[in-house]
């Protein structure tokens, strides 16, 4: 019993998300039409992606980035910077879920050391924020996109013309936010020296993850890109293949389902239907902030053509409450892990940092 309720615990969103689709299932019993719902496109390059970004995670490329950095940092407000900043450029090709399991041990050790506690939270908070923001950029940045982008069909140039204005903007804001926040002088920094643990196998995941690209626009069918990433996994470490997210993978799978069952609802189907055709912006922001971005982009793709809105609103909305983008979880828990936490004024830094950050960006959206 125990078991199953820490499953419950660490897989909310997917418990969720099947009792979503079981209640559906109510309505519309299982037929021929259940199939078509599920997007084998977007599961393959999910599990592909997540497996290439755990091989590179592996071979410590990132700790070699962080090392190779940070030895060279003196001022605090370079710092500050850079501890932000990565996460921001890393997400867009990482995910923003990775950018922060790698980022936030580190920065957590690094401030101890500099005896930088004050710092901490708004550094986290600040990060949090630069994976959520920075991973909007491409189209492997996070799961959303990467269903958006092939759910719509969009060409390169459409997705780009949407979220890289955003994203300039974004990165201009988190500049401008994390300089201040360390002091101008820092106390000394002992660093670990990083070596790649394996540079041949670093060499095989960077072409599986070429392939992964070549796959994501539209120049490799995803069953070949499959086969490719697994049987190379499988010669190279099998046991990477143990590490995607699956829990993410059928959380998918229920919301298809979901999203499939309510376009078959006359009402639900109206009823949303109205919502985004007088602000498809609006809706998919504040979906996101209820059921979190992902499922917010599957459910909602099925009732509106205006891509364009729904993806400015789901990456947008990954900003606000904790549950609206699930990387934002990721911070908290590694956070109250750590040494002498106060998880009530996280929240507070963190509401305050999101509100203030959604509430520009959403501004920036509607002038766009």
């Amino acid at each position: 019993m125990q078991g199953v309720l820490n499953f419950i615990k660490k897989e909310a969103v997917l418990c969720i998300s099947f009792i979503c689709a079981a209640v559906t299932v109510f309505f519309v019993p299982p037929d021929v039409q259940y199939v078509e719902y599920i997007d084998l496109h977007v599961l393959s390059l999910l599990l592909c992606l997540m497996a290439v970004v755990a091989g590179f995670q592996a071979c410590g490329i990132f700790r070699c980035l962080t090392y190779e950095i940070l030895k060279r940092t003196k001022s605090g407000r370079l710092l500050g910077l850079i501890l932000v900043l990565l996460p921001f450029f890393s997400s867009m090709l990482v995910t923003n879920d990775v950018a922060l399991l790698v980022f936030v041990p580190f920065t957590i050790g690094l401030l101890s050391q500099l005896q930088s506690q004050k710092s901490v939270i708004p550094i986290l908070v600040l990060q949090t924020v630069a994976a959520n923001l920075g991973s909007m950029a491409t189209p492997v940045g996070n799961p959303q996109n990467l269903f958006l982008y092939s759910e719509y069909n969009l060409s390169a140039s459409e997705f780009f013309t949407v979220t890289l204005p955003l994203t300039a903007v974004s990165l201009i804001l988190l500049s401008l936010a994390s300089l201040p926040v360390l002091p101008k002088k820092l106390g000394e920094i002992t660093l670990t020296q990083e070596k790649i643990s394996d540079p041949k196998k670093l060499a095989v995941y960077a072409v599986l993850f070429i392939v992964c690209l070549l796959t994501v626009f539209r120049v490799m069918h995803f069953g070949i890109m499959l086969g490719i990433v697994i049987i190379a996994i499988l010669i190279v470490d099998r046991k990477i293949l143990l590490k995607p997210d699956f829990a993410l993978l059928a959380t998918f799978v229920c919301f298809f389902i979901v999203s499939g069952n309510l376009g078959r609802i006359d009402a639900v189907n109206e009823f949303l239907h109205t919502l985004l055709n007088k602000n498809a912006l609006l809706t998919a922001t504040g979906a996101s902030q209820i059921i979190s971005n992902v499922p917010a982009a599957v459910l909602l793709s099925g009732f509106t053509e205006d891509w364009r809105s729904l993806l400015e609103g789901v990456n947008i909305g990954g900003l606000g409450t904790p549950i609206a983008s699930l990387a934002s979880l990721i911070t908290l828990k590694l956070y109250l892990r750590s040494d002498n936490t106060n998880g009530g004024k996280f929240i507070l830094v963190f509401l305050a940092a999101n509100i203030i950050g959604l509430a520009l960006l959403l501004g920036v959206a509607t002038v766009i």
